[in-house]
């Protein structure tokens, strides 16, 4: 337990963040669930428009630092792959 004010209240706002942050990985966990599901049923349109979706969730969340940009960048190269894969 902190003992100074200021440490009690960087206590309060790590947990904030930490919540926040793990609404964002959720988001993006959700997201591609759909998207593997939509490559997994071949169903090419549905993927295409959950792709995007979670491309944007994936820099979204990059660039406000909740995941490394290189994390991010080996999922959408990866999904991108999945969904040139299903094209074919």
């Amino acid at each position: 337990m902190p003992n100074i004010k200021s440490a009690e209240k960087r206590v309060k706002i790590i947990e904030k963040k930490t919540l926040e942050n793990k609404s964002v990985k959720t988001k993006i966990s959700t997201y591609a669930k759909k998207f593997k599901l939509a490559v997994e049923n071949k169903d090419i349109a549905v993927a295409e428009v959950a792709f995007k979706d979670v491309v944007s969730l994936l820099d979204k969340a990059a660039s406000d630092n909740v995941i490394h940009k290189n994390c991010a960048d080996r999922k959408k190269a990866h999904y991108a792959k999945m969904l040139e894969d299903l094209k074919k």
